[in-house]
């Protein structure tokens, strides 16, 4: 029955072969150098140390100015997606990883450290959500919705495999190839799909040619802020997606808060390198891919895609407490093996919020709870980054060097009582409002 479901999954995928070849590509190039960021950050900005407080205030500043950002972007790219078509939006978003890791490549000394986090900064306001948000949209345009959440399950776990292969990367290649191989393989993604990759979306003819450009950018900006209150109205209307909106927003004020600081954290607790990290991120990676390819698509039609989301999220309180309560170096190893239940928070959401949307809103509604992640993402480092800092100083004022981690989990307690309320089984899909905005997205 598991391998049938499998089978059946896989056949779904077909028509996203070429979006997902160099999706994996982009993700392998981008987890490759997760664990090798850690010593490199910390030998330009802190030589000699293991503990490095400015390059946990800096990720952390990045994180907020990106989560500010993109609380604008994230929508605003969906929309975009809605209306010009999701091939040129993902052109421009896999496109800006290939920058910053270009400085780190030529040079990795404390000045191109800076350099390499304002144009990270950049790069991740355009793309961090951004590409998950428009390859869902693409699945939902030619993916039948009753096969949707294997199709998602897919995606994420194809994306889990690329950490995989990412982080095995990283644990074998030197570090001096580390940056340019990644360079090689982000340059390769949006070359493939500029030449393979199909439109979903058909173009709307554009009747404003002949208008000069400041009554433009003024129809621009007007359509946009129409179009986003279009997406607010269309999430609070909908018990679905106000709630899923909620346990969004709290899991990603954990778990962001947790991964900003994460790899210092175990640096400075227990010496962990590079080694270690891809370890225990392949840990994860092998983990999820099990669980999101053969685990979802067997459990979904027994306890759905809510009981899925409790699931997960109870498994991703649970990681957060044993790394913030971490005794020895071998429970960071224990902890990791329960991302292969949290990572099915994703596919189980994008399900979720698939259903809960009309056809004509799954650009705007998958935007919109990306921005509301976005939010969290940039209020979790204002206490996260002081906090851990304090607690891995000799002035905090207890022994408790995870603590910081343990209120992140708090938060993703929240969010499991939000998602205890959600009844994601209702048909929102067939909303009058898709009728009424359809003309609407015609005239534009």
């Amino acid at each position: 029955m598991v391998f049938k479901d499998c089978v059946g999954g896989l056949k779904e995928l077909r028509p996203l072969a070429h979006l997902l070849l160099p999706l994996c590509f982009h993700w392998i190039a981008e987890e490759m150098t997760v664990s090798v960021l850690v010593d490199v950050v910390t030998s330009a900005l802190c030589p000699g140390q293991t503990t490095c407080s400015e390059a946990i205030y800096i990720s952390g500043l990045q994180q907020t100015v990106v989560g500010i950002f993109k609380m604008v972007v994230l929508p605003l790219l969906g929309q975009l997606a809605d209306e010009y078509g999701r091939k040129p939006l993902l052109l421009i978003t896999v496109s800006t990883s290939i920058f910053p890791f270009a400085v780190l490549a030529w040079n990795q000394s404390r000045g191109s450290v800076y350099v390499y986090y304002v144009l990270r900064t950049i790069s991740f306001i355009i793309s961090q959500g951004s590409i998950f948000c428009i390859a869902v949209a693409y699945a939902a345009d030619i993916i039948e919705e009753g096969n949707r959440a294997a199709a998602f399950s897919w995606i994420t776990g194809f994306f889990s495999a690329s950490h995989v292969l990412g982080n095995l990367l990283a644990r074998f290649l030197p570090e001096k190839y580390i940056f340019v191989v990644s360079i090689a393989f982000l340059i390769f993604s949006p070359v493939y799909m500029h030449f393979l990759l199909a439109e979903t979306v058909e173009q709307v003819p554009k009747r404003d040619r002949d208008s000069t450009f400041l009554t433009r950018i003024i129809n621009v900006a007007h359509k946009r802020y129409e179009s986003m209150r279009d997406a607010a109205a269309v999430v609070f209307k909908s018990p679905t997606l106000r709630g899923i909106s909620f346990v969004s927003f709290f899991y990603e004020l954990g778990m962001s808060g947790i991964s900003s600081v994460l790899l210092f954290y175990l640096k400075a607790v227990f010496g962990f390198n590079k080694n270690q990290y891809s370890e225990i991120l392949s840990m994860v990676g092998i983990g999820a891919i099990f669980s999101q390819i053969l685990l979802l698509p067997l459990l979904n039609p027994l306890v759905g895609e809510g009981g899925i989301l409790s699931l997960a999220l109870l498994a991703s309180i649970a990681y957060g407490l044993l790394y913030g309560l971490a005794w020895a170096s071998w429970v960071p190893y224990l902890s990791a093996s329960f991302g292969a239940i949290y990572i099915l928070v994703k596919p189980a959401t994008y399900a979720i919020i698939s259903k809960g949307s009309g056809s004509m809103n799954q650009g705007k509604t998958q935007g919109f709870v990306a921005g509301v992640q976005s939010i969290a993402s940039f209020l979790s480092p204002l206490a996260m980054s002081p906090l851990t800092s304090w607690f891995l100083s000799s002035t905090a004022p207890f022994d408790c060097k995870g603590f910081s981690i343990i209120v992140a989990s708090v938060s993703m307690m929240i969010a499991l009582c939000f998602a205890c309320l959600l009844k994601p089984d209702e048909k929102l899909s067939h909303d009058p409002e898709d009728e009424i905005e359809a003309p609407l997205l015609r005239e534009s």
